[in-house]
């Protein structure tokens, strides 16, 4: 299995990928005006001052440093977990949710916000704009879900023989 300066390396190229995407939204999109990719997506440049799906956005300012420093915590967590995980399943699901944390964080400490860009829609119904650190952090969660089923499934095989 790669080694965990590989596995870090990995999570470096994601976090330069996504703050390299927001740095094309927030110089090249016009802030709240979307342009469609196709009809179901489009680019929407927002600032995301709050958490998952805007939650305490407009709460005056002290949940940024909440969410920075909550961030931060979990980061090192994660940084230092992410090593000790057996399975692939795992270590790709804390890689990508690391990533995540650590994009975000970034933004949450250099600008007071998250810059977020996609924006998917079905007609008239829009799921929260995101970026590519929520889309990290999303799957890693459900690869550590997979994990999770494929752990518990061998258990219970395991407990049967």
């Amino acid at each position: 299995m790669l080694s965990s300066w590989a596995w870090y390396l990995g999570v470096s190229v994601w976090i330069a990928l996504d703050q390299w995407t927001k740095w094309l939204a927030d110089t090249q999109l016009i802030y709240g005006r979307p342009q469609e990719v196709l009809f179901f997506f489009d680019l929407t440049l927002l600032y995301n001052r709050g958490a998952a799906f805007s939650f305490l956005s407009d709460a005056g300012g002290w949940q940024r440093w909440v969410f920075s420093i909550l961030s931060a915590v979990v980061s090192v967590c994660l940084i230092l977990w992410l090593p000790k995980q057996k399975s692939l399943w795992s270590k790709i699901a804390f890689a990508m949710i690391l990533s995540g944390a650590i994009g975000n964080l970034i933004d949450r400490v250099r600008l007071g916000y998250v810059i977020d860009f996609i924006h998917m829609h079905w007609q008239e119904s829009y799921f929260p704009a995101f970026n590519l650190a929520d889309s990290a952090i999303s799957v890693g969660v459900c690869f550590l879900l997979i994990d999770w089923y494929l752990v518990k499934r061998e258990e219970k095989k395991n407990a049967r023989s």
